[in-house]
């Protein structure tokens, strides 16, 4: 991909992040027990803490804009603005998620909280055995699933509506600009 015909949209930190986050969940979820399962949403929760002040501290660092909570905070103006994009076809190469992935983003990283906090509570000896939070932890986990799901989904239908490589973004963090975007 040249250089001067594409744009860094994802920083490494955000693709670690979510690449990181992804496969920790989902082995967490299908595959690991017992004390691999604990270190595995030890890790995911250090991984969301550190996004989480990722996402307010890049603002003072060059390159980050992405990654700012600030830029993609789904507000009732940038709500309508991508409606109105969706219904003209007409997306900015430079955005990262747009409003309504990030309403799934930050309802993503609010889920592996509650599952973080109450997975760490399951193993206190005030809450040991307690049902309401094992099942707090279970149902939490099966939500992540359905709102991955839907992610994963919806990704790929924005990839092909929009006509933007949302997936290959990820990987790399460039994202190509069109011939009229370059100026």
């Amino acid at each position: 991909m040249n250089a001067s015909r594409s744009v860094a949209i994802w920083d490494p930190l955000v693709r670690i992040f979510h690449w990181s986050v992804a496969t920790l969940v989902m082995l967490n979820y299908w595959l690991l027990d017992d004390d691999p399962h604990e270190w595995a949403g030890y890790t995911v929760a250090a991984l969301l803490t550190l996004r989480l002040i990722w996402g307010f501290a890049s603002r003072h660092l060059a390159g980050a804009h992405n990654a700012r909570f600030a830029t993609f905070f789904p507000t009732p103006a940038r709500i309508r603005h991508h409606l109105q994009q969706l219904r003209t076809r007409q997306f900015d190469p430079r955005e990262g998620h747009n409003p309504l992935g990030a309403l799934m983003i930050l309802l993503m990283m609010l889920l592996m909280a509650v599952i973080a906090v109450s997975g760490w509570m399951q193993g206190l000896d005030a809450y040991w055995g307690e049902d309401w939070v094992q099942n707090l932890h279970s149902y939490s986990a099966d939500a992540l699933m359905v709102a991955a799901a839907i992610h994963v989904v919806a990704v790929l239908a924005m990839s092909r509506y929009a006509d933007l490589p949302l997936i290959r973004t990820m990987i790399s963090g460039r994202r190509p600009l069109p011939p009229a975007a370059e100026q």
